[in-house]
């Protein structure tokens, strides 16, 4: 089952990426906060609905999944505070190697060995991952130059370019692998672990409405916050099928996931009129590969 689920959390998960870059104006100093009012509402209308259908829930598991939520709140307002400088950065495939960092944690401290199939498949979803950072990073190199010799700003992205992935790639790696233990230990249910996370960000969405719309007095902008929402609900759906996914095999589930920038990029690229290159498309056939092998043996061991 964790093979279906994370492939619904790679398609949600992408549209919320294709939308949330949609969404925010480079010149929006509050764009990262506006993110996460549009994504903390939508989660906690999503929480409240699994509350009312009678899902149990108690409140010290806030504080048994505190260490997850620490990390994953984190390195989610990094990323929306990346995606101003989505063209002049290294942009979101190396933040998702993450799922290679919270592998080889799972295989340190949790002993879950994958089969030769699935190793396979981790090894061609990393490369894929990771090449397309390389490929990323060329290009938006050559667009911040651009950039730079036109207009001459924006060159602290420089900086951002350089440590922002890494920090949001260890964050989400650490959460991931939080995330794992908490569940395979039985610490906290994948429900009461959904419904802590949806309603942390739901507060976080309060604090930063009232920042941003009643103290800094910013106006709403159908344009540029139509596509919050719906990424907002693709990141709610993608969160709801993920917790599973990792909760039944996180070793495996968690590189196949980070796969989502992948096709990310592919919608970008469709929907977004921006080209692909051959390079792009040998990753993406790479990474397919990858996701079909571990599909073929979650097939051989069931």
């Amino acid at each position: 089952m964790w093979f279906i689920l994370s492939l619904v959390t790679i398609m949600f998960w992408g549209g919320s990426d294709l939308f949330s870059k949609m969404g925010s104006k480079p010149t929006d100093k509050y764009s990262h906060w506006k993110i996460v009012v549009a994504v903390g509402t939508v989660m906690g209308i999503h929480a409240t609905a699994e509350l009312l259908s009678g899902t149990e829930f108690h409140p010290i598991d806030f504080i048994k999944y505190s260490p997850a939520i620490i990390f994953y709140v984190s390195s989610m307002i990094l990323g929306y505070v990346g995606l101003r400088y989505i063209m002049l950065s290294v942009s979101s495939p190396i933040c998702n190697s993450s799922g290679a960092v919270a592998c080889i944690l799972c295989l340190v401290f949790l002993r879950q060995m994958p089969d030769a199939l699935s190793w396979a498949g981790i090894a061609l979803v990393c490369a894929g991952v990771i090449g397309l950072a390389f490929v990323e990073k060329k290009y938006d190199d050559e667009t911040r130059a651009l950039a730079e010799k036109k207009e001459n700003k924006k060159y602290k992205s420089g900086f951002v370019a350089v440590f922002f992935p890494i920090f949001y790639c260890l964050l989400d790696g650490m959460g991931t692998f939080a995330d794992a233990l908490l569940l395979d230990r039985g610490y906290v249910n994948e429900d009461s672990a959904n419904i802590a996370y949806e309603y942390t960000f739901f507060i976080l969405a309060v604090i930063c409405f009232i920042y941003v719309y009643i103290i800094k007095k910013e106006k709403p902008e159908f344009k540029w916050d139509l596509p919050k929402w719906l990424g907002a609900g693709c990141e709610t759906a993608g969160q709801f099928a993920y917790i599973y996914a990792i909760g039944d095999n996180p070793t495996v589930a968690a590189p196949m996931i980070s796969a989502y920038c992948v096709f990310s990029v592919l919608l970008s690229r469709i929907f977004l009129k921006e080209k692909l290159s051959p390079k792009h498309y040998l990753i993406i056939c790479t990474v397919f590969l990858g996701i079909i092998l571990m599909g073929v043996s979650e097939g051989l061991a069931e």
